[in-house]
């Protein structure tokens, strides 16, 4: 068996070009949701911060500063990612539930 065609069948026993364009999805999609909080989201947040400038809202407790303003738009960021991949996983699990009955 050639080396190239032992590299081939890698490639299609472990499903790596599926999982490459996963990934590549993934990036993709984690762009746009990291977009849709920080252009869409978060400004109308910021509207609701005094001065609008989420980004640098801060919080002193004497000398030590808590930056809250990229901890809540990374909080929503999650949120959103998190949500997605559960619709999706949950949309997965119930065709491999019809497929097994």
């Amino acid at each position: 068996m050639s080396m190239v065609k032992e590299f081939m069948d890698f490639l299609y026993e472990y499903k790596v070009i599926g999982l490459a364009i996963a990934f590549i999805m993934g990036m993709a999609a984690n762009q746009l949701v990291k977009s849709l909080v920080d252009n869409i989201i978060m400004p109308i947040v910021g509207a609701l911060i005094p001065g609008g400038a989420w980004q640098t809202a801060k919080f002193a407790i004497g000398p030590v500063m808590i930056s809250w303003g990229q901890f809540l738009s990374d909080i929503i960021y999650f949120i959103i990612v998190a949500f997605v991949i559960f619709l999706i996983a949950k949309k997965v699990l119930k065709e491999d539930k019809v497929e097994k009955k």
